[in-house]
């Protein structure tokens, strides 16, 4: 009875760690002078502690930009780019901002902390790429 038991925790354990979090981003611009690059975007992290996206996914923003954040189980199949790049302190409130920094300024996260950005209906795929690699990110198409 008590191994049975120990089996439902642990197996409970397993399947909450396998579970993914992730943050489905629509955008549009405010105003029609600023022209919108991420039109519809998913990112989730890797290498952190459950539930690290929350705050990052809120629709609390004083951006020129309307964006409709809603935190998902996973990001969609068949986007049209990735980027996974390091998953700094940063980058935890702001997944447009990974990448590394000065050795002094690193975070306290494990190396294999990451966020990866899936890309959808982007106007500009080419802006999207080098703003990746612009900071220290790996690109790839699906």
């Amino acid at each position: 009875m008590r191994a049975h038991a120990v089996l439902l925790l642990l197996s409970g354990l397993a399947s909450g760690s396998v579970l993914a979090e992730a943050c489905d981003v629509s955008t549009r611009s405010s105003s029609a002078a600023i022209a919108s690059v991420d039109e519809h975007t998913c990112y989730e992290f890797t290498g952190v502690p459950a539930e690290s996206i929350n705050w990052s996914c809120s629709n609390e923003s004083k951006e020129m930009l309307n964006s409709e954040k809603r935190k998902v189980a996973q990001c969609p199949d068949k986007s049209q780019g990735r980027c996974t790049a390091t998953l700094t302190q940063e980058s935890l409130a702001n997944p447009k901002s990974a990448g590394s920094g000065e050795p002094s300024t690193r975070p306290a996260l494990s190396k294999d902390a990451r966020v990866i950005t899936y890309y959808y209906g982007t106007a500009n795929l080419g802006q999207a790429r080098t703003d990746c690699e612009q900071n220290d990110g790996k690109w790839d198409t699906e």
